[in-house]
């Protein structure tokens, strides 16, 4: 057997040099000691992208719908469908608050149509109202690619919100679906999670429930109970 393998000698030295090379090491001294170790140093950190300041909104409220249809740096010019304006009159007992248009709304072009609209409008029944009593807007004028939007997004309606909230100027304000909720109405805000809390706008602050989206209600029936006890609340102080 003796002979059979030959170490080819350069080889073996170039692979031994490339595997210190590749461990770091890429010369035989150095004037300064090196820990060899150390953890590999973090990246250094982005800078933080710039917050946009706040947009510039209308101080009244039919600018600030000609302003919702029209502005082009609303975030809803980079999608596709059309947007669907906010409805009914200022002043008005309750202010409905929505995400964003179901599909079905957006064949209607108009906010809670189909099954989901007929039962708003039984919800809106029960309480004594109809939705000539009532003001209907949403988060999203229009349903963004799959129904995600950014973060950047969110933040922008929720600070334009909060000034439509002011301008339509309810009485109380209802959200529907978890994430209106969510976004308008931090765990934190004053009042019990299933009775009227407040919500703070551009003009003071204002009575708020949350409830059940209609579109949850529809595939959760047995949600409809808990949905009357929150809306409960609304039936003595709100009627027109």
């Amino acid at each position: 057997m003796r002979g059979a393998v030959q170490m080819d000698l350069p080889t073996a030295a170039n692979a031994y040099l490339s595997w210190w090379a590749q461990a770091g090491v890429d010369g035989a001294v150095s004037e300064a000691p090196v820990n060899w170790l150390r953890p590999a140093p973090d990246a250094a950190p982005k800078p933080a992208a710039a917050v946009p300041a706040p947009a510039a909104m209308p101080t009244t409220l039919p600018a600030f719908h000609d302003w919702l249809a029209n502005d082009d740096t609303q975030p809803e010019r980079r999608w596709p469908a059309s947007p669907i304006m906010p409805a009914g009159p200022q002043g008005a007992p309750v202010m409905i608050v929505t995400d964003m248009p179901d599909p079905a709304d957006i064949s209607a072009n108009s906010l809670f149509a189909d099954r989901a609209g007929a039962l708003l409008d039984a919800m809106l029944q029960a309480i004594g109202m109809s939705r000539a009593h009532v003001y209907i807007a949403s988060l999203f004028t229009a349903r963004p690619p799959g129904g995600m939007v950014e973060a950047g997004d969110m933040d922008f309606a929720v600070r334009r919100m909060r000034a439509h909230v002011a301008l339509a100027a309810p009485k109380r304000l209802l959200l529907l679906g978890d994430r209106t909720s969510r976004v308008l109405l931090p765990p934190d805000a004053p009042g019990s999670a299933d009775s009227l809390r407040f919500f703070n706008h551009d003009g003071g602050t204002l009575p708020v429930i949350a409830t059940f989206h209609p579109r949850l209600l529809l595939t959760q029936p047995a949600a409809k109970a808990e949905c009357w006890r929150v809306l409960q609340s609304l039936i003595e102080e709100s009627r027109p």
